[in-house]
């Protein structure tokens, strides 16, 4: 199997160039035609000799693939299917992952996948339920940046797709620093946002690296009422991560939000508001209420409008940001919680 190019630092594709005796320059030759042009095919590389390009495919691919298929909602919110091929127990395995693209006024949002699957096990995610399939590379994740039609158009990226980012931190972090460098897409990091479940040791690495911005999927104020929904909660206590995120500054352009899914019965009443105002006293930072989408096989169902209302407002009252997230994609299974690596037309 190549090499793919597609993730290759500046200097790693100045490396792969003079594998192929080829000047260094080419390298950053290649970084401009993949980064900032986002060609999709060797021919485009107009400024690279034939028998450049040439040398460089039969050692290397570029590592662009087209989506296995779309999925367009009611809404706009349009969904893409990838084939990825993961390596798992010593051998490889093909899955496939989505990622969701999400029109709005003056922007134009990726949610990315950077897992087949999840090892997280969250009960009320789809993706959690499947089980894990592998790792995303760098080319499968940035593939999903090149691979969509609107792709020129693309103003943001979220973490949110498929997997848990900071279980594959170190290929996330090759990729943001793809998005953010100047031989890269040349964005803000202002445009990045990284959801975590809280994984510790991996979020302080992102905290002290990285100037993204982080949002914590918390969901329940209650260490034991969390556990009951998020395995996780067992390894790494939500209480352990606030006091991790509390040690760094969010008073300035990085914010920091907390995503709350809401469960009829579970976790929407003013017990529950009033610990999570607790919990989260003196942080700078923002609430996001999700509504709950239904899943097979699942209890609970989403919090009515007036409970979600009522626990946004007890939380503005007491000077903790609050919102309630609108919902996009439900109709093709795109919205929070429901990417399942399935082709779904809206219903």
């Amino acid at each position: 199997m190549k090499e793919k190019l597609l993730g290759m630092t500046l200097a790693e594709l100045k490396t792969a160039a003079q594998a192929c005796g080829l000047k260094p320059f080419v390298g950053a030759q290649l970084a401009d035609w993949l980064y900032a042009k986002r060609v999709r095919s060797w021919d485009r590389m107009a400024n690279i000799s034939k028998a450049a390009r040439e040398a460089l495919a039969a050692r290397y691919d570029l590592g662009i693939s087209d989506p296995l298929g779309t999925a367009l909602s009611s809404d706009g919110t349009k969904k893409y299917l990838f084939k990825v091929v993961c390596p798992m127990g010593g051998g490889f395995e093909e899955s496939a992952v989505e990622s969701v693209m999400i029109p709005d006024v003056d922007r134009f949002t990726l949610c990315v996948s950077s897992q087949a699957g999840c090892k997280m096990g969250c009960k009320f995610c789809m993706t959690g339920r499947q089980g894990f399939h592998g790792q995303l590379d760098a080319a499968d994740i940035l593939n999903q940046f090149f691979s969509i039609d609107e792709s020129a158009e693309l103003t943001n990226a979220v973490f949110m797709g498929m997997g848990e980012p900071l279980d594959n931190y170190a290929t996330v972090a090759r990729v943001i620093e793809v998005l953010t460098a100047p031989w890269g897409f040349a964005w803000s990091p202002k445009r990045i946002t990284l959801s975590t479940i809280g994984v510790l040791p991996a979020l302080k690495r992102f905290l002290d690296e990285q100037r993204c911005h982080l949002a914590v999927s918390l969901h329940n104020p209650f260490p034991e009422e969390r556990l009951e929904m998020m395995p996780v909660q067992r390894a790494w206590d939500i209480r352990a991560v606030l006091d991790l995120i509390r040690q760094y500054d969010f008073s300035g352009q990085r914010r920091v939000s907390f995503e709350y899914t809401m469960f009829a019965g579970f976790n929407d009443d003013k017990r529950h508001a009033d610990a999570l105002i607790r919990l989260l006293r003196g942080l700078e930072c923002r609430v996001n209420l999700i509504r709950f989408h239904e899943i097979p096989d699942f209890p609970y169902r989403c919090a009515t409008d007036p409970a979600m209302e009522a626990f946004r407002d007890r939380l503005n009252n007491h000077q903790i940001l609050c919102t309630i997230r609108s919902s996009r994609g439900e109709d093709i299974l795109a919205a929070c919680g429901m990417l399942a690596g399935q082709h779904s037309e809206p219903s």
